[in-house]
């Protein structure tokens, strides 16, 4: 590996550096503090390795991973989110201390995973990105410290494995069909031989159960049954990294896929539509009436999923793009309504919505959080949620598919009224014995402030991000460098 290869290849190099010290960490006893260092050292590192390899080129290991424009900016945000998880993770205090230093080795091995997976151009490859993100979050969840007559975090565990074995079952079953059909596990060589028989049941099936694993990840129907159970029953601060990291990654191999579709392609187009209508519905309306808000944000991402899947529906560089930006807005929203679940829970239980009753007189910062990842969550201007929904909405009409954009907008009116529920519990309930206030970190803090920064800059001026997804959408085939990796 020449020294612009390791450059373009140094986010990986470094979370892989920082997973083997967090390894050796864990082999102490009562070293969480050490743990916790490291971790946030690693994040702040590859964050910095980010940057550096930006505009970093490079295609290693004989063709299977690709380095490109698309590839590194995904590897900002996903680090920018890991930081974030991290610092909403506070001491957790749900997580049995004796294997808390594990907690942080499986969640820097998971990050790994994502980051690599956007990377990866050759199925074989992906899949063991795709895994080597899913088995640490499986181990996670039943992470969770029991307490009396509740092991919660049990079922969910089982859940989350089962729906996961089973939707990367189909998943390889898919993959299967493609390469028969094309002889090659080399994303775009596969997807360019594909299209002479795309309309065969066979080529249909196969990109159908191919898509299963992803579709897993994003909690689109009909592979969403696991997402609220897992919410309920995770940690806090593991159930903000389920619903935040691992849905951006989702979509960024799902662009890969449809980049090189043809936008003549109606029946993966109808597909689509119909995965995305039907989560859509069924999200939001089982949210109506939920009470946990842990719960309630399970039922809502099946939603926000369909809203993402509306971008792939027009099969367009500018639908991509939209689904992009969507998503990535979406985790920086879902995080702040996680970091007020980790501040407000008591000793890291689950938070009802009417706990948050008069949050504004026990935290101004942590209300204003909430009331802003909300209302983006809600899709009310003029936050990123807001310019998200337009863009899909814009790139779906585009392409004439005026009664999905119809069907969107009834559902994101559904979703403003439970959303309106939360804030109203915050800003007009009655804290009665809860109202006593709640002391933030500096890192709380800093982590709340930064959350609304960039919620309200991403939908006041998205341009900035449009026009670099944009540009990274339109050099994902370009020819690149080969770097033979031995």
């Amino acid at each position: 590996m020449n020294s612009s290869s390791f450059i373009a290849f140094l986010p990986e190099l470094v979370l892989l550096t920082g997973a083997l010290v967090l390894f050796f960490v864990t082999l102490g006893e009562k070293l969480v503090a050490r743990a916790r260092l490291v971790a946030l050292i690693t994040a702040v590192a590859v964050i910095a390795a980010s940057i550096l390899s930006f505009h970093q080129t490079a295609v290693l290991f004989t063709g299977a991973y690709r380095i490109d424009a698309f590839s590194q900016l995904l590897k900002l945000v996903l680090s920018g989110g890991f930081a974030a998880v991290l610092l909403l993770s506070g001491p957790l205090p749900d997580i049995r201390e004796r294997i808390r230093p594990e907690y942080y080795l499986f969640l820097t091995l998971s990050v790994t995973g994502l980051i690599m997976l956007v990377s990866c151009v050759d199925v074989i490859a992906l899949i063991i990105a795709l895994e080597l993100s899913s088995f640490p979050l499986y181990m996670l969840v039943p992470m969770r410290r029991e307490r009396e007559g509740q092991r919660a975090q049990m079922e969910a565990a089982v859940k989350y494995i089962m729906f996961g074995v089973a939707a990367n079952g189909l998943m390889l079953f898919g993959v299967s069909y493609l390469f028969g059909l094309t002889g090659t596990t080399s994303l775009p060589l596969m997807l360019e031989r594909l299209a002479p028989v795309v309309h065969s049941p066979l080529a249909i099936v196969g990109l159908a159960l191919t898509f299963c694993g992803l579709f897993y990840k994003l909690a689109v129907f009909p592979f969403h049954f696991w997402t609220p159970d897992v919410y309920q029953g995770a940690a806090n601060e593991t159930a903000s990294l389920i619903a935040s990291l691992p849905k951006v990654g989702a979509i960024a191999v799902l662009v890969r896929f449809t980049s090189l579709a043809s936008t003549e392609n109606h029946t993966l187009a109808l597909l689509l539509t119909g995965l995305a209508v039907i989560s859509m519905f069924y999200g939001n309306l089982i949210a109506l009436g939920q009470k946990d808000f842990k719960r309630l944000l399970g039922f809502s991402s099946i939603a926000h999923a369909g809203y993402a899947v509306v971008g792939f529906v027009a099969l367009s560089e500018a639908g991509s793009a939209a689904a992009l930006y969507y998503i990535t807005g979406y985790m920086v929203m879902v995080l702040a309504c996680f970091t007020v679940i980790s501040r407000v829970s008591r000793d890291g239980t689950n938070v009802a919505i009417s706990e948050l009753a008069g949050l504004h007189r026990r935290s101004p910062l942590l209300a204003a959080t909430l009331i802003i990842g909300v209302f983006g969550l809600a899709g009310i201007p003029p936050f990123v949620g807001f310019m998200g929904k337009l863009s899909l909405l814009t790139a779906a009409l585009a392409k004439g598919y005026l009664g999905l954009v119809i069907v969107t907008m009834i559902n994101a009116a559904i979703a403003v009224y439970y959303y309106l529920r939360v804030i109203r519990e915050a800003i007009f309930g009655d804290p009665g014995v809860n109202a006593a206030p709640i002391i933030l970190t500096t890192s709380t803090r800093i982590l709340c402030v930064t959350l609304i920064v960039v919620i309200i800059a991403l939908g006041v001026a998205p341009s900035a991000v449009m026009d670099a997804i944009g540009s990274s959408l339109a050099e994902i085939n370009a020819p690149v460098v080969t770097t033979y990796v031995p």
